[in-house]
């Protein structure tokens, strides 16, 4: 089957520094992927090539099998939400009405009703929208927009909790009515996690991390205790951090923990913490998280 959005060996060089490296990544249609990593990894400007909004240096990208730069059949099946995203000197109603025109599947009901959730008001112009306003209505247009490939970069700057809780459950509740591909760009990973079917993590330009959530859920645990029993249950597994403070140990061991290994933990007196897909990130953005095939290696960190 081919792939809602492909890249193979994307590339994009700037003067001064190469923003994206040899990114190499397949999204599968109808679902919901995390485009994770620190600021300035490259999320930013992966998104705005995958939007046809910038070119590559050297190699391709792909979006519904098609290169989407200055492509009107792609372009119309796509849409993107920035974060810093500009509008002309409308009012919201105006924005709204323009973005309809554009946009083959747009549903009116549902602009309305996000409108109502986020307390915008038709009439008022977009200049005096406050940041949080301005990022409703970005969203609004996003989710209304139904397009086939719906790309968010850090959608909901300014919005408070209630207000992100309401976009999670639009998304969600509309996505299980009409099926898209969804590519979010987040640093609130925890927040958002639940609703990841894939996870992309950029650092310095170059994915070091591209796997199914599910995959990532319970796939490493913190293990702390006294130094003996914690090496103990780590003996012969991948580990991914140590660290020790006198006689206590902690460690994070990769791999799920069977219920010989719980029993184990519980009567050496050890704490056991899987990590969130957040800390899984951090893991993988800071170099600790080694590939696949060099699981075994581990890292040392040790405090007097």
């Amino acid at each position: 089957m081919t792939p809602a959005i492909s890249c193979a060996g994307l590339t994009r060089r700037y003067r001064d520094h190469t923003a994206l490296d040899d990114i190499n990544v397949a999204i599968s249609g109808g679902t919901i992927t995390g485009l994770l990593g620190r600021n300035g990894a490259g999320k930013t400007t992966l998104l705005r090539i995958m939007a046809g909004q910038e070119f590559p240096t050297a190699g391709s990208v792909r979006v519904l099998g098609a290169p989407p730069a200055e492509n009107e059949a792609v372009l119309r099946r796509l849409v993107f939400v920035r974060e810093d995203q500009a509008y002309p000197d409308l009012k919201v109603g105006q924005a709204l009405r323009a973005a309809s025109w554009f946009y083959p599947n747009w549903d009116r009901a549902l602009a309305s009703a996000l409108l109502d959730d986020f307390g915008l008001r038709a009439h008022k112009a977009v200049k005096k929208l406050s940041r949080g306003q301005r990022s409703a209505l970005g969203i609004t247009i996003g989710l209304a927009a139904r397009a086939e490939v719906t790309l968010f970069d850090e959608p909901y700057a300014g919005l408070d909790a209630v207000a992100r809780q309401v976009f999670y459950d639009r998304l969600l509740a509309d996505f299980a009515e009409f099926p898209r591909t969804v590519l979010l760009s987040t640093h609130l990973i925890d927040e958002a996690a639940a609703m990841f079917e894939g996870v992309i993590v950029l650092d310095r330009g170059r994915v070091v991390l591209d796997a199914a959530a599910d995959d990532l859920r319970g796939a490493a645990t913190r293990v702390s205790g006294p130094c003996l029993a914690v090496e103990a249950l780590a003996a012969g597994r991948p580990v991914w951090e140590r660290r020790r403070l006198g006689s206590q140990a902690s460690i994070v061991m990769v791999g799920p923990l069977s219920a010989d290994d719980r029993e184990q933990a519980r009567s050496s007196g050890l704490d056991l913490t899987p990590l969130s897909l957040q800390q899984i990130v951090v893991q993988a953005s800071t170099g600790v998280l080694a590939p696949a095939d060099e699981a075994s290696s581990e890292t040392e960190r040790t405090s007097a």
